[in-house]
């Protein structure tokens, strides 16, 4: 009988062999994965902290002299003028700004702090759910290219060239925008329907 097993063994083992690696799963996308659609709405709870937020960091724009010496955010940012799966790319790029800026401003600012701290916390968990998403899809495809290549390199010469005042301030007044209109879009997926196209704006 142990013969038996031992030829059955070696029988495997060279089939095995002859195969090739076993085959793996994917791994799974980081966290609790893909679950961008659960912000379609945010709570009055979190709008609400938000507008606190918004309201503070308004408040303390007045007291510094800022300016832009272009805007952050193109004229016609919109993320329904992109194609379906540019837009978490396009979101993300903003929450990255977004979140580094205000945390800057919470770092410099006792007071922003202790305001900023829970709508800080609600865009991370939001950034971290964006980024399973942005996992899951797949790698092959074309470029990053046209309008949304263009609206990335303006946001990444923004955060080097502009000055802290100019960030903050483009970031504050963008705000509801990215909650209430971009993000909403990215959670409706294909329901989220494209705008007529119109020329670029600079």
């Amino acid at each position: 009988m142990a013969a038996a097993w031992i030829v059955v063994l070696v029988t495997l083992v060279l089939g095995l062999a002859v195969a090739g690696p076993v085959p793996t799963s994917k791994p799974t996308t980081t966290g609790k994965g893909c679950d961008i659609g659960r912000f379609k709405s945010l709570s009055p709870q979190e709008l609400a902290s938000f507008k606190k937020a918004r309201d503070a960091l308004e408040e303390s724009l007045k007291l510094k002299n800022w300016s832009c010496s272009s805007p952050v955010f193109p004229g016609n940012w919109d993320l329904r003028l992109l194609q379906v799966r540019e837009r978490p790319g396009a979101l993300e790029a903003e929450l990255a700004l977004t979140l580094k800026v205000l945390e800057a401003a919470a770092d410099t600012d006792s007071a922003l702090e202790v305001v900023l701290d829970q709508p800080l916390h609600t865009l991370k968990h939001i950034h971290s759910q964006l980024q399973a998403c942005i996992q899951a899809q797949p790698t092959a495809g074309p470029r990053t290219r046209g309008r949304l290549h263009h609206w990335l390199h303006r946001l990444q010469e923004a955060s080097e060239k502009e000055s802290p005042g100019c960030l903050e301030a483009s970031v504050t007044f963008n705000l509801f925008r990215l909650l209430i209109r971009d993000l909403t879009c990215v959670a409706n997926g294909d329901l989220c329907l494209r705008t007529s196209t119109h020329p670029e704006s600079t």
